[in-house]
């Protein structure tokens, strides 16, 4: 994007409260700059040279330029407040005016015109071409106000009436090479930090991918290794862990009598099951083929027992078109931990358990604490 109109479409939020912050800290700045004329104006008539009369230095250069400037400031403060999106125009004039009447006021003062940029440069904070184009021809409509004056017309020379023009375009057309390089920063800025986003969700996919099973959307054995490592030193701290492995039964007849492609529908909406079922701590993967690993935390061996017999039941009772309306049925054997067993041997007596399972009967839950 080249053109301001172009990157203002996609100024975040976050940036309009800031130019509403600019506005507030312009008007401060704008209250230091009336302040400071007037103690100066009031120090440079009591300590130097001042070819005033008393009357017309209290009117003509303390109390109409100040009540004027102080005026305006007090307006563009309601407008901020009360219309937003007239604040900048407001803001604008304002500046200009308080600009244009210290110019007016200290017309001998060769320096003096060079006031008029500070609206001009104050604009390049809004990174907006046409705002920049805006300032500028409110300080050509200032200086042409102020020619109006005889006073002022008279003192300036043939160069002053040119240069002074000139000067105020050349300042502008550099506020203008600022606004153009800002923006162009801006969006190489926001391409950039794009691309960062673009990364950092790439890398969250892959992260997740690298956790996950492809088919069932479960941990894979690797990551579930991982987790039991962490949560069996969490036990020996003292939190409640429960280990189970749910097997699907005969798996192997339905690969070889329906396919794979079956075979895999069947998985997906078991362990579709399995996520629905279990709890937001607890942690669910496919430890291996049509095999799943069960941890649950923060639960009682009855709470645990109670949530594999409910997977096993809805799985009981699924009817599945893709086995012309058949059932399939789980095994699953469930162990809680205890200070007497390694990490490894609750996985043994847990796999024991479901092995019974298989051995018994099929379609059960069997625990070291209950008989098969």
């Amino acid at each position: 994007m080249n053109s301001s109109a172009e990157h203002s479409r996609h100024i975040p939020r976050e940036y309009e409260i800031k130019h509403s912050k600019w506005l507030r800290k312009m008007l401060h700045a704008y209250w230091v700059v009336v302040i400071v004329h007037f103690l100066v104006q009031i120090g440079c008539y009591l300590f130097l040279k001042y070819d005033r009369a008393p009357l017309d230095f209290i009117v003509n250069v303390l109390f109409w330029p100040t009540v004027l400037a102080v005026f305006c400031i007090l307006l563009t403060s309601y407008m901020d407040r009360k219309f937003p999106s007239c604040s900048f125009t407001t803001m604008s004039i304002t500046s200009t005016v308080i600009a244009w009447t210290i110019i007016h006021v200290n017309y001998d003062i060769r320096i003096m015109p060079a006031i008029c940029l500070l609206p001009i440069f104050a604009s390049v904070l809004f990174y907006d071409s046409k705002r920049v184009w805006f300032i500028f021809s409110l300080q050509v409509a200032g200086y042409g106000l102020l020619l109006l004056d005889p006073v002022y017309r008279a003192y300036l020379s043939s160069f002053d009436m040119v240069s002074i023009p000139i000067f105020l375009i050349l300042a502008t057309y550099v506020a203008q090479i600022i606004v153009t390089t800002g923006i162009e920063v801006l969006d190489d800025l926001q391409t950039s930090m794009n691309a960062k986003e673009d990364l950092i969700v790439r890398n969250a996919i892959i992260a997740k991918q690298s956790k996950t099973d492809g088919l069932t959307n479960l941990y894979n054995q690797s990551s579930f290794k991982d987790y039991y490592e962490k949560a069996f030193e969490y036990a020996n701290l003292g939190m409640s862990l429960h280990l189970a492995l749910i097997d699907i039964d005969d798996f192997k007849v339905i690969n070889d009598t329906y396919g794979h492609r079956v075979g895999d529908i069947i998985l997906e909406k078991v362990s579709l099951i399995i996520q629905e079922s279990i709890t937001a701590s607890d942690i669910a993967a496919r430890y291996g083929g049509e095999e799943f690993a069960l941890l649950m935390f923060e639960q009682s061996f009855e709470q645990a027992y109670d949530l594999v017999e409910l997977i096993r039941q809805k799985i009981s009772l699924m009817g599945h078109l893709e086995l012309g309306g058949a059932s399939i049925t789980v095994s699953i054997g469930l162990k809680g931990y205890n200070l007497d067993l390694s990490k490894d041997k609750l996985f043994e007596d847990v796999d024991a358990c479901l092995y019974a399972a298989k051995r018994t009967g099929k379609n059960k839950t069997v625990t070291s604490l209950v008989p098969a």
